[in-house]
């Protein structure tokens, strides 16, 4: 090391600006409500898109029955859970939305996805199934609500 304190800045300037073109725009509302209308207009098809999600997901615990939990197995469970959590509530049924991501949460770590017990795997399948066909949409309901949390209770209580 120098016995010279000197020191030398160096500034990197800052282009950012000049390759957005100097401002960042607003959020356009136009194209956000163009967006929802589109949405609105495949409403229609929610049900029979979330009916597929549920038939795919129960062939997942379906394989698992019969080959056995394995690495390949768990991993398409968890893709179908995690395709759930995202499209849920897109489906108009935010109560699938959560089930899902506890469900996630229970076998997310792929380390310790084959410790996940298959009764509480099971368990939040068939609430997402009940909630679905009693058309338990959100935890406002009361029996959603108790579902739910009972899930997600149990889940916490094995990650503890």
């Amino acid at each position: 090391m120098s016995d010279n304190p000197t020191v030398q800045m160096i500034q990197a300037p800052n282009t950012l600006r000049l390759k957005v073109g100097g401002r960042l725009g607003g959020i356009d509302a136009a194209a956000i409500a163009k967006a929802e209308a589109a949405l609105k207009s495949l409403s229609g098809n929610f049900a029979e898109w979330l009916d597929d999600e549920l038939v795919k997901l129960e062939a997942a615990r379906q394989r698992i029955r019969t080959e056995g939990l394995n690495v390949e197995t768990a991993e398409a469970l968890y893709l179908r859970a995690h395709d759930l959590k995202g499209l849920g509530a897109t489906y108009e049924f935010p109560l699938v939305t959560r089930i899902a991501g506890s469900l996630c949460k229970l076998i997310d770590d792929p380390e310790s996805r084959m410790d996940a017990p298959m009764f509480l795997v099971d368990a939040h399948i068939d609430g997402i199934n009940a909630s679905v066909r009693g058309n338990i949409r959100t935890d406002d309901h009361p029996v959603g609500r108790k579902l739910v949390e009972e899930l997600e209770g149990r889940v916490a209580k094995l990650a503890a």
